[in-house]
């Protein structure tokens, strides 16, 4: 199979797809707002239309008037050009200083954040920000002060603002990275949230609408744009573009209203970034956490509590939920119950008090980039009694923090004496697999079959499965293949990884053309390493169109150093030790403390019999990684043992 794939694998460099944006397509915002003003008035100063703005005086909030920030040996001065400028002067911790006008402007509040060029083209989200509710300057990650030479800098490849985040801040973005010459070429129809970011491209629906009055001809479906805003299911992923935590498979914006699953490989509930029972850790932003609720499962959607143009709650306080949870209920959504909830016989809190507000207890929120408060959109109910099991927090401590977890269940079974949520938790499985999968795989097996269940629980249990390796648990949960979830259909052939070549080939054959990008390209990646001499045309076909997509979306982000290592995984398996070293080798130079990349140069070199190649290589990555206790190992290895290859680091 490996030379037939080599066959069918185009040289990465050769891969072409379809552009993200099509330029022509777009009109601006302006353009749609001489015709919906209202929409356009409510639109304009919104966090949307300010997630990316001009370095003008009028966007910008920040002191720039001789103020400094000064953190350690590093210190930032602020100050304004003779032609009115906002300026940064950065000096270092290696005590180099570096000038920079400043670029562009990151949102509005509660803290601002700026954009500055670091070389031509190539924009980088500065650490240092603004607090808008205090007023100050303050670090994003003040116990983290990296030096310039750390892959984790401001200036390192995990906060380009090309390919890292601008496309959640513009409109038709494009990063156009040329991984030759390093260097990007950036385009977008404008920068900020704009209409055509969430309806995608206008021109279209203008041109019906310049017609409709001498043709009187009916809209076409959407009126013309890519997104049926009036569909939910369609409004929910097309926030979820943005506000999920995702991996991209294509540069800058797809076109709006592609399938979620065919552009972006959601994250699912992982150690790091999400609790054990699915609550937010990390910033996740959002989508996961919705996916978790019986909100999302009843088919409520974004527009049911935010102003969409607005983006904004479409009440105060707890006005929000009571359009549904309240006596009168919502026939919207006739299941809920009619009773009363914003009072002390459901709060048992005083009126008016915090712990009165619903989402205190039911949206608990964390504190991200410093000083920005998010709430936990899976709107669960507190389970403190789930404290010895999955050592999550609870909303109840949260507050009391006095107080101890057995505390608040006790309190909460007084309360509520005949409630029904004090039963098994999917969190309990979940924690199980998290520190034992071999011993927890019944209860993961059992959990990811559980139709009732939201996807990404039973895509999570699938994934803690596959850590175990067991091939009897890839066979038992074959028919998961088929399953209606792409989340849990991607996940299904990732856990077939564990089957025998042999065996896994033919159960995943035909998901080489599911509907699903993600499951497409999850199925390419688990037979990379298949042993098959011969294949109907038809696989063989479908598998080189998975192939393409898989390698499309590597070219996409060839600024990323997690990119490089999947190819260097890729091109070991493939047995190509030179595509390998230079994969790797890209990796280290885009991220010299990515310790991994420099283990597999080292034993590359050595596995291929250039010693001294492989002894250069090791100083190189002790030098820049003193501390590794791996390498440090290799180093007094490397004169009296053989250096086998390890096993291949995940292409995926």
């Amino acid at each position: 199979m490996l030379h037939r794939l080599a066959r069918l694998l185009l040289p990465l460099a050769t891969v072409l797809f379809a552009s993200a944006a099509v330029a022509q397509d777009y009109l601006g915002s302006e353009r749609c707002i001489a015709c919906h003003e209202a929409a356009g008035e409510a639109w304009e100063g919104s966090h949307h239309a300010l997630a990316w703005t001009e370095a003008t005086a009028q966007n910008i909030t920040a002191d720039f008037d001789g103020t400094e920030f000064i953190l350690g040996d590093m210190q930032a001065r602020f100050s304004l050009t003779p032609e009115g400028k906002a300026h940064v002067s950065v000096t270092e911790r290696d005590g180099f200083t570096t000038e920079y006008d400043v670029h562009s402007v990151i949102g509005v509040e509660p803290l601002q954040q700026y954009i500055l060029e670091t070389a031509p083209g190539r924009l980088q989200s500065f650490d240092v920000v603004w607090d808008t509710e205090k007023g100050g300057w303050f670090h994003l990650y003040p116990q983290q002060n990296y030096t310039p030479d750390d892959g984790l800098h401001w200036t390192g490849p995990y906060k380009t603002w090309n390919s890292r985040c601008a496309a959640c801040h513009a409109t038709g973005f494009e990063a156009n990275y040329d991984p030759q010459a390093r260097s990007f070429a950036s385009t977008q129809v404008e920068i900020g949230v704009g209409c055509e970011a969430c309806h995608g491209p206008g021109s279209a629906h203008a041109d019906w609408a310049e017609t409709y009055e001498t043709t009187q001809e009916a809209p076409p479906p959407a009126h013309g744009f890519t997104v049926d805003m009036s569909e939910p299911a369609q409004m929910i992923e097309q926030c979820a573009t943005c506000h999920s935590r995702r991996e991209p498979y294509t540069d800058g914006n797809p076109i709006p209203g592609t399938p979620y699953h065919d552009t972006y490989n959601l994250s699912l509930l992982r150690e790091g970034a999400y609790e054990a029972d699915g609550q937010i850790l990390d910033e996740v932003y959002v989508y996961g956490s919705f996916l978790q609720s019986k909100m999302y499962a009843e088919g409520v959607s974004c527009s049911n509590c935010h102003l969409p143009h607005e983006a904004e709650l479409i009440a105060e306080g707890n006005a929000v939920c009571t359009q549904c949870h309240s006596p009168a209920g919502n026939p919207e959504f006739p299941s809920l119950p009619l009773q009363v909830f914003d009072g002390p016989e459901h709060t048992h809190h005083p009126e008016g008090s915090a712990g009165a507000q619903c989402k205190t207890c039911h949206m608990t929120e964390r504190v991200y980039m410093g000083n920005d408060w998010r709430a936990d959109h899976s709107f669960r109910i507190p389970r403190p009694d789930l404290d010895a099991e999955i050592g999550a927090p609870d909303a109840c401590t949260t507050c009391h923090e006095d107080q101890s977890p057995e505390w608040a269940a006790a309190k909460l079974e007084e309360w509520f004496p005949e409630s029904t949520h004090r039963g098994p938790h999917y969190g309990e499985v979940l924690a199980h697999g998290r520190r034992d999968p071999a011993r927890a795989a019944p209860e993961l097996r059992s959990l990811s079959q559980d139709t009732d269940m939201a996807g990404i629980v039973r895509a999570t249990a699938i994934y803690l499965l596959e850590q175990a390796g067991d091939p009897a648990e890839a066979a038992a949960l074959e028919a998961l293949l088929q399953d209606p979830d792409p989340l849990v259909r991607s996940a299904a052939v990732r856990l077939q990884r564990a089957a025998p070549a042999m065996e896994r080939a033919p159960r995943i054959m035909a998901s080489l053309s599911d509907p699903s990008r993600s499951v497409r390209m999850a199925a390419a990646q688990s037979l990379l390493d298949a042993q098959i001499a011969r294949m109907p045309p038809r696989y063989e076909t479908a598998l080189r169109t998975a192939f393409g997509e898989w390698q499309a979306s590597m070219a996409s982000r060839l600024d990323f150093p997690e990119t490089h290592l999947q190819m260097g995984g890729m091109a070991l398996v493939m047995r190509n030790m030179p595509a390998a070293m230079n994969a790797f080798a890209e990796a280290t130079r885009l991220d010299p403390q990515l310790s991994d990349a420099w283990i597999m140069q080292v034993r590359i070199a050595l596995a291929t019999g250039d010693e001294t190649q492989g002894r250069a290589l090791l100083d190189a990555a002790l030098a820049r990684n003193p501390g590794n206790v791996t390498l440090q190992m290799m180093r007094r290895e490397l004169t009296g043992a053989d250096m086998d290859l390890l096993p291949p680091p995940s292409a995926d």
